[in-house]
């Protein structure tokens, strides 16, 4: 799987705070250390905006909201991303301006370089960054595979049915422990 890259989408401290599953970090973990010992990149995927969010349209209600808390800007705490699954000194931290980890972000050039064809999808929430990331890396022609749960949703039935009847038709969806292990780890 020279050919592919693990990312590790939005799993940023006041993102993984929302999430109340005491094992999704754990698991998450053993999927990044899978993949570094297998020598897959990982790249990280951060929602990040300049502080006053000039880069925010108030016409946008996904992020709208932000600019009257100042949330993902620059400097702010929780835009960090999780301890428990902090990148290593060199690997890539991409930051984008909307849902898909594509929008806004310089992840096409980050993937070309690295000529990364396959992408393995994780991170919060499977309705919103892994499911526009998948539609549009798909649209892009990468191979794709989701770790359904290396996934989390606020709620459990859209995560069941993306999971389970949406993202079958356009990648592989497996658990982390399914794709670890054809790792050879």
């Amino acid at each position: 799987m020279s050919d592919a890259a693990l990312l590790v989408m939005d799993v940023q401290r006041a993102i993984v705070d929302r999430f109340p599953d005491a094992d999704y970090l754990p698991r998450l973990r053993s999927a990044i250390d899978g993949a570094r010992t297998a020598g897959v990149p990982v790249i990280y995927v951060v929602v990040g905006f300049r502080p006053g969010h000039p880069d925010v349209s108030r016409r946008n209600k996904t992020f709208a909201a932000l600019s009257q808390t100042g949330a993902f800007a620059e400097g702010d705490a929780g835009a960090r991303i999780h301890p428990d699954v902090a990148p290593l000194p060199g690997e890539v931290v991409v930051t984008k301006k909307r849902v898909s980890a594509f929008a806004g972000s310089d992840l096409d050039v980050v993937l070309r370089a690295g000529e990364i064809r396959h992408l393995v999808l994780t991170g919060i929430a499977t309705s919103g960054v892994v499911l526009s990331t998948l539609r549009q890396a798909a649209d892009l022609d990468f191979g794709l595979t989701v770790l359904a749960d290396g996934c989390l949703d606020g709620d459990p039935e859209v995560h069941r049915v993306l999971t389970e009847k949406v993202f079958p038709r356009q990648a592989d969806v497996v658990s982390v422990e399914e794709w670890v292990k054809t790792l050879g780890g």
